[in-house]
């Protein structure tokens, strides 16, 4: 592959921004139900919402950003935003501190994940676009649950607060190092494929490639609500799992095994799926994947044991390996290089609004009705957006993805 090197790079950034993400992934949730004596579930994920309309926002103008000031600038800032979280939340006196850390959690993932997607993009031509995607969402959610099983490690041996968070120092500080020095711009790239892509007859604005990505085109439309109902899933499990299981009596260091299985087998098989979704085609993928991640959850809520939980887990990080390169992909597929990046900001703000919005809406269920009744709601979900996938996606003939603005 040309440009292996810069492409190299870009994965070993995305795998400390995964990083930084799972460092909360075990611990977090269990600080505040533990060390804060929070009682209420909805307020206990309450720092998931604040991360998850935050990322959503930034994902939203991460695009224009990219396309006006250039990739890497646009990187380096989310790597400068995120760099204040570990030492908030290692020294937070109370749960606002926690809240307001994700924050700005949400607008490191939304500002320097979204660009390692989009200029990586940028570096493959269109026949591996889902090689490229696979190959970095398996970099940032490996390191997800790698970092989730360490943390879950260190909290067992040396409790939830610092040491377990000092992971997240170290991968701020080499991200923002190795984004600054090492990593160089992409636009040439896009200028180049851009010249040899049909024009567009009118130039576009950013509300209209608002409205195609969230409506007006149906495989813009499928993929950005099942984007939304997959992280909504992943919002529920960030937030519920972790009591759902302390519940059963379970401890934290399986605990931390259980949340590193899912994103380490979405992270390592997103290898696999990601170029089968350029052979194979996105819809077929997309909609297994979503009805893998609805049977995992099922599993989970049904059961009260480790062995069967760990098959839940394993489902689900299946299923999300099936669906997340193969939506990007989707979403590329869908759009004209002159405004793709701008789409696939619209696209990941209405998939990362899903943490907010699974986050809350479970925690009020697990509120009033138990934390099982919150893991099968958001399972049937989850199996209704895959059927509205296999409805309204149009499989684009291979060799013969272009963008449409139907």
């Amino acid at each position: 592959m040309e440009n292996w090197r810069q492409f190299a790079l870009l994965m070993l950034v995305n795998a400390f921004v995964g990083g930084m993400v799972g460092i909360e992934r075990t611990v977090v949730p269990l600080i505040g139900s533990e060390e804060f004596g929070i009682t209420s579930t909805t307020l206990v994920v309450s720092f998931i919402v604040s991360f998850g309309v935050v990322k959503a926002l930034a994902n939203l103008v991460s695009g224009q950003l990219a396309d006006s000031w250039g990739r890497k600038r646009v990187l380096v800032l989310g790597w400068l935003v995120g760099l204040p979280v570990p030492f908030m939340i290692i020294w937070a006196p109370s749960w606002g501190w926690v809240i307001a850390a994700n924050a700005l959690l949400g607008s490191n993932q939304g500002l320097a994940w979204s660009m390692t997607v989009v200029m990586k993009v940028d570096l493959v031509g269109p026949k591996s676009r889902g090689l490229a995607v696979g190959l970095n969402e398996f970099a940032g959610y490996l390191a997800v649950g790698v970092t989730a099983f360490l943390t879950g490690y260190l909290a067992s041996r040396y409790g939830l607060r610092p040491v377990p968070i000092y992971l997240g120092i170290g991968y701020a500080i080499v991200g923002t190092v190795l984004s600054v020095l090492l990593i160089r711009d992409t636009r040439d790239h896009l200028r180049l494929e851009t010249s040899a892509h049909a024009m567009q007859s009118v130039p576009i604005s950013f509300r209209e490639v608002f409205a195609l990505t969230s409506f007006r085109n149906r495989n813009l439309f499928a993929a950005s609500q099942a984007g939304l109902v997959n992280n909504l899933n992943d919002g529920m499990s960030w937030g519920i799992f972790p009591l759902f299981f302390v519940s059963f009596g379970l401890g934290i260091e399986r605990i931390g095994i259980l949340k590193a299985v899912y994103p380490a087998t979405w992270g390592i098989l997103q290898v696999v799926t990601g170029p089968l979704s350029d052979r194979w085609g996105r819809k077929g993928l997309i909609v297994a994947g979503m009805w893998t991640q609805a049977g995992g959850l099922f599993l989970t809520a049904a059961t009260g044991r480790f062995e069967w939980w760990l098959i839940g887990s394993l489902l689900l990080g299946l299923g999300t390996a099936m669906v997340y390169p193969s939506l990007i992909a989707a979403v590329s597929d869908a759009s004209h290089p002159s405004w793709r990046a701008r789409s696939l900001s619209v696209y990941r703000f209405w998939r990362d609004l899903g943490y907010a919005i699974g986050a809350l809406s479970a925690g009020l269920i697990a509120d009033r009705f138990g934390l099982s009744s919150a893991i099968t709601s958001i399972a049937a979900l989850t199996f209704v957006s895959g059927a509205i996938v296999a409805i309204v996606m149009q499989e684009a003939a291979k060799g013969s993805r272009q963008p449409s603005r139907r």
